[in-house]
């Protein structure tokens, strides 16, 4: 009786803790379109934004490319305000000129303007810069985002990766009023570990021991709800299968090696990809308990915060409750 009551109080401080904090989500796929779980799911979330991911911009022969523009759905409709959000590599700011920085912020701003205006999309006053910015780039970088706010009169904020927050001396503080944590990619996927390289709670409370300390007070925070499979080969070497669960693995050409692991018994194409005989496959899930974790130990530091959780997608947000 007496872990019962004890379980009854765990699920209601985790409800009453999501409720705490209001949430929506990332949109990061190449056509602006929703199916009837994702608009529903939208329709649910409190924050009015979607954060919508407008092309990436990377460099290749010297010149600056966008890769990858969003296009828009007929179909699609919602009442959230969109918030256009562009990655950028890092590469893109290697060895970059006072012109060129110039260039960029200003065929960013006139691309993601044109986007707004070809698709009719209603949109708030912020521009997103998503970059895993270095050392090495971070005073281009910064610099960037002020000509960016300049150029375009618009609220620019930016992703924050743990490594910088955890080197924040090497990499620099941005420029901006708002940053948004992302709390996944802990590790590589591509490394030969057993632990979840999408999210390791351990890793990331160890780069965020002194996320209090860091000098931008106004954070949001990025939660992962995707998942994927990691096919090995009989080499050692990896590539990744995106949206893959515990439950693809139930198939009658695969040897279950654990809840979370099997190998593949017969030639053939699966998910989209041929896999041999003797590949392995991996799946990586987020489960409520590590976001719950993470949510009581992000509070001790930074108690008021939205979440974003990473990505809207029917495949991640179906039966899961926000």
């Amino acid at each position: 009786m007496k872990v019962i009551q004890i379980l009854l109080v765990f699920f209601i401080l985790a409800s009453c803790q999501k409720e705490k904090h209001p949430y929506t989500f990332y949109y990061w796929k190449t056509n602006l379109k929703l199916d009837q779980e994702e608009e529903k799911v939208l329709g649910e979330a409190p924050v009015p934004f979607l954060y919508t991911r407008f092309f990436d911009v990377d460099k290749a022969g010297g010149k600056f490319q966008p890769v990858a523009v969003i296009t828009k759905d007929k179909s699609f409709r919602t009442g959230k305000q969109i918030v256009p959000t562009v990655f950028i590599t890092n590469q893109t700011f290697l060895g970059i000129s006072p012109e060129e920085i110039s260039f960029l912020a200003k065929s960013i701003h006139e691309l993601v303007e044109k986007k707004i205006r070809e698709y009719d999309l209603k949109t708030n006053r912020e521009i997103q810069i998503d970059c895993d910015w270095t050392s090495g780039t971070r005073n281009d970088y910064f610099k960037f985002l002020t000509e960016l706010k300049r150029v375009s009169g618009k609220d620019i904020t930016c992703t924050l990766r743990l490594h910088q927050v955890k080197d924040k001396k090497q990499t620099g503080i941005p420029p901006v009023e708002k940053v948004y944590l992302m709390c996944y990619s802990t590790s590589s996927p591509l490394e030969k570990s057993d632990r979840n390289s999408i999210l390791d709670v351990s890793i990331l409370k160890s780069y965020l021991s002194r996320l209090e300390d860091y000098p931008v007070k106004k954070i949001e925070v990025a939660l992962p709800i995707y998942s994927w499979g990691i096919v090995t080969n009989h080499l050692g070497k990896h590539r990744l299968i995106n949206a893959l669960s515990e439950k693809d693995l139930n198939h009658p050409a695969f040897k279950k090696i654990s809840a979370h692991e099997a190998e593949v018994l017969k030639d053939g194409f699966y998910f989209g990809s041929y896999l041999n005989r003797g590949f392995r496959i991996k799946v990586e899930e987020i489960s409520e308990e590590q976001l719950d974790e993470v949510l009581s130990f992000l509070e001790k530091k930074i108690p008021d915060f939205t979440i974003i959780y990473y990505q809207l997608d029917s495949k991640f947000v179906s039966d899961r409750k926000f």
